[in-house]
């Protein structure tokens, strides 16, 4: 009887520090993201699970600017890239079903790219086709009152007869294009509409209720707890859409009609459905899922860290896979590490947020925080504005770099390029900057022995340029 009184004492105790270890797991985790929001660094939702077991959600910021409506864990967002993940999948089930081979050349689902027959299905999956960037040829000859779709991509390859940027196998290098004719190829191989067949042998069966294919320009409709994707105006802390003359990117509306590459939107709740129906082969084998996840070489004997739709890491006690995604003013970031058992799903819609990725890591691992993004320093406007001003190029006379102040910030351009680039104080004189993706990027002020005001611009500790101040900028350009 004491024995066992003893034992329940025992577990009492260890369900408590279990539960106070979660309790502060949660408040740390809580922190790191609270802080990226306040310093304009993050604005989304996040999901964290240990084991299969979820140990933190939560939302942050707005997800519709008209509305002032909240992000919250049941939030739907584009995931940009990592689309790519269920595009592959797709070419899974149809390999499973025996409609297609992974070997099959591209020109016996896409006849019209026969330009291309040394390219296999396998090629796009795994990046190592050769075929050069829509993102980029289509760029050239685009008309703004357009959207173009998959057969529109299709058709612009075909009409120019394009050669391969390398030969098949030789190379992996990342093209969007791979997988926008992945798509076109389950519609043909399927006989179904891409977001139709997705639908009916993923997101049905996984329960995904709230992932789907939207192309919200080509087919705008009204969707419960939707998040729009959003950039900054320029010179402004305005949020507007990317298409908005204030920011003036058109590329997002006038390829909104393609899929394949992006375009299927989902919640971090739906997202780790899919993360545990992978580990648990809900929707294929396990030697299906490791030919999926596999590390391959190139003819040339050289790794290829990307699967079908996952980069991926593999070694000695070592296997995580996942992916990113950036287009149209949305971040997505999925993450499974199978050796620890943890994942992170990150969802955001704004065009400059990041993650504490490394933080993130070792709040699971138990270790101690070192930070890895600075702290917004609180510095008044009129120490900020001393910094205002144009400042001539060291090795460049010609380039000027131009520093204004607004709203606690410092505003990077040059009299050569409007790069609009926007930096908070992290001490007297340096400046972190706010960076898609969370590149590191630092401008700092030194005064010379004469006197003169010195920039220096830093990226990952190296000094990548410099100047000198020339001229005062006026009061009023200070401004907003």
């Amino acid at each position: 009887m004491k024995k066992a009184i003893f034992l329940s004492f025992l577990f009492v105790i260890a369900t408590g520090l279990c539960f106070a270890q979660k309790n502060t797991q949660y408040k740390q985790l809580d922190s790191i993201f609270s802080v990226l929001h306040s310093q304009n660094q993050f604005n989304g939702s996040v999901l964290i699970a240990d084991k299969g077991k979820v140990l933190f959600k939560k939302g942050y910021g707005i997800r519709d600017e008209k509305t002032r409506a909240l992000n919250n864990p049941g939030t739907v967002f584009e995931l940009a890239s990592c689309t790519k993940q269920f595009t592959a999948m797709g070419i899974v089930l149809l390999k499973k079903d025996g409609k297609l081979n992974y070997e099959d050349k591209i020109s016996k689902y896409i006849p019209e790219l026969s330009c291309w027959d040394k390219v296999t299905i396998y090629d796009l999956l795994r990046h190592t086709s050769g075929i050069p960037e829509f993102l980029i040829d289509m760029e050239e000859d685009k008309d703004p009152t357009k959207i173009l779709n998959n057969q529109d991509l299709i058709n612009f390859y075909a009409n120019r007869h394009d050669t391969l940027r390398f030969e098949p196998k030789t190379r992996h290098r990342y093209s969007n294009t791979n997988y926008a004719l992945l798509a076109s190829i389950i519609e043909r191989a399927s006989g179904r509409k891409y977001a139709d067949y997705l639908h009916e042998r993923i997101f049905k069966p996984l329960k995904m209720k709230n992932t789907f294919v939207y192309n919200r320009r080509e087919t705008p409709r009204a969707i419960k707890n939707y998040a729009t994707g959003y950039v900054w105006a320029k010179d402004s802390f305005e949020k507007v859409t990317s298409e908005n003359p204030r920011h003036g990117d058109r590329t997002v509306y006038y390829l909104d009609g393609v899929v394949g590459a992006a375009k299927v939107n989902s919640t971090v709740e739906d997202l780790f459905r899919w993360i545990t129906a992978l580990k648990n082969n809900t929707l294929i084998t396990r030697q299906e899922f490791e030919e999926m996840t596999a590390v391959t070489k190139t003819s040339l004997n050289k790794n290829i860290p990307y699967g079908f739709g996952f980069d991926v890491s593999k070694g000695e006690n070592k296997f995580a896979f996942g992916h990113t995604g950036s287009w149209d003013g949305y971040i997505s970031f999925i993450s499974q590490n199978m050796i620890k058992d943890k994942t992170i799903i990150i969802l955001e819609n704004f065009n400059l947020g990041t993650y504490s990725y490394d933080n993130i890591n070792q709040v699971l691992d138990n270790k101690p925080l070192s930070l890895e993004y600075k702290t917004k320093l609180n510095l008044p406007d009129s120490e900020m504005k001393a910094f205002s001003g144009i400042y001539t190029d060291e090795k460049e006379p010609e380039e000027q770099h131009i520093i204004t102040c607004k709203n606690g910030h410092l505003f990077y351009n040059t009299n050569k390029v409007k790069w609009d680039m926007r930096f908070f104080p992290v001490s007297g004189n340096e400046f972190q900057a706010i960076r898609q993706g969370g590149r590191d990027g630092v401008l700092r002020f030194t005064t010379q022995a004469d006197g003169a005001t010195r920039l220096e611009m830093i990226e990952y500790g190296k000094v990548i340029g410099s100047g000198v101040k020339l001229v005062e900028v006026t009061a009023a350009s200070n401004e907003i």
